[in-house]
């Protein structure tokens, strides 16, 4: 249902690395601070980490957070595409200061309904990502806001209609990836109907597969079919797809049965944040790490504590080392996140006056000027 990238051969991607490599490169972590601890910098040189997730804290301006991503790709070795992720959705999910657009909540873009808009809004988010290096864009929101309780989600939704959601993220998928950013749908599959927020407990959704698949599932169904290269699970327990009560995230019935085999997704799933207590209050850093890989996802968020990142890459090494089918895992999740990252490389501006150019211009003010005007008019 995706459109498969022209890969060079299997063993040219990744036969060259170690299985700590290999579990390494699986692993996206954060930091504090505006400079890259040394510690990353080493493990993303010796191949021990896969990418890094920038937040506000190491965001405070512009200059810093190219500088920044500037280190983050010097770091790596030759042959090996670096991975800058962001979360710059809109409205309360943005991390980068002004003068970089800031968007307003998806539902305000969802109310005005303009696909074209929408398509024009994330171009220019993606713009200007990429001028200053960042690779991928954890956006945009898959999630219908179908309960008005829900204390995460909310206007992050672009509507309460599942069609509507769909057409406008699909074009904000296209938008970014038009700029050579990587998208990525969340959360799968689907935080809108949650009364708890995952990253303080664990919620659950008790629609049946049928409510599940017709309304949750169709926004993901439809970005899959027009090219989603990434998606996000939700630490969310759906017991009508997965008895068990696991949250998605270490769910094989819902990542692999679901997302992979019913819905035809072949590219990478990324975990939502290994430490939120979603998943931390029924289990360790190893077990979740091991879980999640094992459920079908590729790639580990982990994004404030360096040491459970190490946590992490010691129980999946020992899993890998005692169990061929996790080591197997382990090699697919490889070539598919290595293939995407080679898709959509880094390619920040090379000085400081240009990068100030691609930043501050009239483009990002015109465009805030017309999606306030329209809702207005709403």
């Amino acid at each position: 249902m995706t459109t498969e990238f022209p890969a060079p051969p299997y063993l040219d991607l990744i036969s060259h690395l170690s299985m700590p490599q290999l579990c390494g490169q699986l692993l996206v972590v954060g930091f504090d601070g505006t400079k890259v601890p040394d510690s990353l910098l080493e493990a993303l040189q010796s191949g021990l980490r896969g990418g890094v997730i920038l937040f506000k804290r190491n965001l405070p301006d512009i200059d810093t957070a190219w500088a920044l991503c500037r280190d983050i790709i010097a770091a790596y070795p030759p042959g090996v595409v670096p991975f800058i992720a962001v979360d710059q959705e809109g409205g309360r999910v943005c991390r980068l200061p002004a003068p970089f657009v800031t968007l307003p909540p998806m539902r305000t873009l969802g109310d005005i309904g303009d696909v074209d808009l929408v398509y024009r809004a994330a171009s220019e988010v993606g713009r200007q990502l990429a001028a200053i290096g960042i690779t991928c864009n954890f956006a945009p929101v898959l999630d219908i806001d179908t309960n008005a309780e829900n204390p995460v989600i909310g206007d992050r939704s672009f509507s309460r209609s599942a069609v509507s959601v769909a057409a406008l993220a699909v074009a904000f998928m296209h938008g970014l990836h038009d700029q050579g950013i990587l998208a990525c749908g969340k959360h799968f599959p689907g935080h809108g109907d949650t009364a708890l927020d995952s990253h303080l407990d664990l919620p659950c959704v008790q629609h049946s597969a049928q409510r599940l698949s017709s309304v949750e599932l169709l926004p993901f169904r439809e970005a899959i079919i027009a090219g989603l290269r990434s998606v996000m699970t939700a630490h969310v327990s759906y017991p009508a797809l997965d008895p068990s009560g696991s949250p998605a995230t270490l769910s094989a019935p819902i990542v692999t049965d679901v997302l992979r085999k019913e819905l035809g997704f072949k590219d990478v799933v990324f975990s939502d944040d290994l430490e939120m207590q979603g998943i931390r209050k029924g289990h360790t850093v190893s077990e979740a790490a091991c879980g999640a890989i094992r459920s079908g996802c590729d790639v580990l968020l982990l994004c404030h504590d360096a040491c459970l990142a190490d946590e992490a890459l010691t129980a999946l090494v020992s899993a890998a080392e005692a169990d061929p089918a996790i080591s197997s895992q382990i090699l697919d999740a490889n070539m598919r996140f290595h293939l995407v990252r080679q898709r959509f490389a880094p390619r920040p501006q090379h000085t400081q006056d240009s990068l100030h150019y691609a930043i501050q211009n009239d483009t990002a003010s015109a465009l805030l000027r017309e999606i306030a005007s329209l809702s207005q008019l709403k």
